[in-house]
């Protein structure tokens, strides 16, 4: 039962789960599940460093605490360990070895050679690797130097990578719509799922644009809240009515509601978090400073407040994962021009469509002590490579730049993630415009370039 393990941690064999009851998995599928593990294992550890609870809680058990961080040369009471500067380090390590291996996994097409046995297998040594990145980068000299010329890489490559996610969003937003429609040509069901999941979508995009009106503004104060209220709700109201015009359907047959559905409820997420991101604006009324534009908390606790942080960094890393995985399917990467596909791919209808479309037989490894993995590159690679792991590349850098809250990183803690700032909430306010450019400009890019999009 131990040789598995070996050969999937020392080894080039594949990685599966220890019990045999598990469905079955994907050589690739499992080794991007690995990456992203070790990619949240980091990312934990940054939200820990960041946390001053966790720190006093070191200083209250650890026996001989201060001791022995001295001994560790971490300054006092583990200073280097803690804080945005730490954060910043640990990234770096991590950004690094997703550099790393992008350029080591240049030009792979297929998965029987040398380097690709690596990128697929010899998880404990890359774990090792990836320990020494992390470590290694806390010895940098001149810190205030690096720490300076590292957050201006970070912004950028954390920008690049929100882009990449809109426009992974809207690639998400159409495919979902173009797989539930081809069902409807032999069940009607899926007719009435599209319209179904259409209407709960632009429920929730009202009920948002409600909530916010009443609680998010007020008649004397949070002006901007106001306007980029109005602005974004309209925008989604024009892309919504662009998207079933008649010289829009008359191109792209398949365009209906769902789409800016899916994008109508994500811009009001993103309104929502700007909204709660902003400095908190405190008014005089009846001679009493009042603070207003405010989540509704019910009772007022901080125990209220941690549940909506808790959310929203679930909602926040779950995106960035998303973003990890799928942005080497073939679609997706056909969508941002890295992966060019020249075979139409069959659209079946499913419920879960988000993972991988082949439906082919490929060879199966079965064993009696785990899980069974299907070795689906046998013949190719199914994703790039090199791709795959700079999208992780960037994601370390977007992960740096929100723990840290950007540039407004000063007595910044993991339990203020989403407290206001003005960097984050213009950031997000951007982000709203730019999703919803990204997809009026799937449905105009036809009509603009009609020779590129005849096939």
């Amino acid at each position: 039962m131990v040789e598995p393990e070996l050969a999937c941690c020392c080894g080039s064999a594949a990685c599966s789960c220890c019990c045999n009851c598990c469905p079955k998995i994907k050589q690739s599928t499992g080794t991007r599940i690995m990456y992203a593990l070790y990619f949240l294992l980091v990312t934990v550890i940054c939200g820990i460093m960041m946390s001053p609870t966790v720190e006093q809680i070191m200083k209250d058990n650890i026996p001989f605490y201060n001791e022995l961080c001295e001994k560790l040369n971490a300054g006092e009471n583990c200073k280097t360990l803690v804080g945005y500067s730490a954060v910043y380090k640990m990234c770096f390590g991590m950004a690094c070895f997703f550099l790393f291996f992008s350029i080591f996994t240049l030009r792979i097409n297929s998965s029987t050679g040398c380097r690709a046995a690596i990128h697929n297998g010899f998880w404990l040594l890359k774990f090792i690797l990836l320990a020494g990145c992390c470590t290694g980068a806390f010895f940098i000299p001149q810190q205030e130097t690096f720490l300076e010329v590292w957050r201006y890489i970070g912004a950028a490559g954390g920008a690049i990578f929100l882009l990449i996610q809109l426009m992974l969003l809207v690639e998400f937003a159409h495919r979902w719509n173009t797989n539930w429609s081809s069902g409807v040509e032999y069940n009607r069901l899926w007719y009435a799922a599209l319209a179904l999941v259409t209407l709960i979508l632009f429920s929730v995009a009202v009920g948002a644009v409600v909530f916010m009106g009443v609680y998010y503004t007020h008649p004397e104060a949070c002006f901007l809240n106001k306007i980029f209220l109005g602005i974004n709700g309209s925008l989604c109201l024009i892309v919504s009515l662009l998207a079933i015009s008649p010289y829009i359907q008359k191109l792209q047959p398949r365009s209906g509601l769902l789409q800016p559905g899916v994008i109508s409820v994500y811009v009001m997420y993103l309104t929502f978090s700007a909204f709660s991101s902003k400095p908190k604006e405190v008014i005089e009324v009846d001679g009493v400073n009042q603070t207003v534009c405010v989540f509704p908390f019910n009772s007022g606790s901080e125990s209220d407040k941690q549940i909506v942080t808790i959310l929203g960094a679930v909602i926040l890393f779950a995106c960035i994962i998303y973003s990890c995985l799928t942005s080497t399917t073939k679609r997706s990467s056909a969508a941002l021009r890295v992966y060019r596909n020249c075979e139409p791919e069959t659209e079946r209808a499913r419920c879960c469509f988000c993972f991988g479309d082949d439906t082919e037989d490929y060879e199966e490894e079965k064993t009696t002590s785990g899980q069974s993995v299907v070795y689906d590159e046998q013949e190719r690679t199914i994703y790039c490579y090199s791709f795959f792991h700079f999208v992780f590349f960037l994601g370390s850098l977007y992960v740096m730049m929100s723990i840290t809250n950007w540039f407004h990183y000063d007595d910044h803690m993991i339990e203020k993630l989403l407290d206001g700032s003005w960097s984050v909430f213009w950031l997000k306010v951007v982000s709203c415009w730019v999703c919803l450019f990204i997809y009026m400009m799937t449905l105009l890019a036809p009509m603009m370039c009609p020779k590129r999009f005849e096939a």
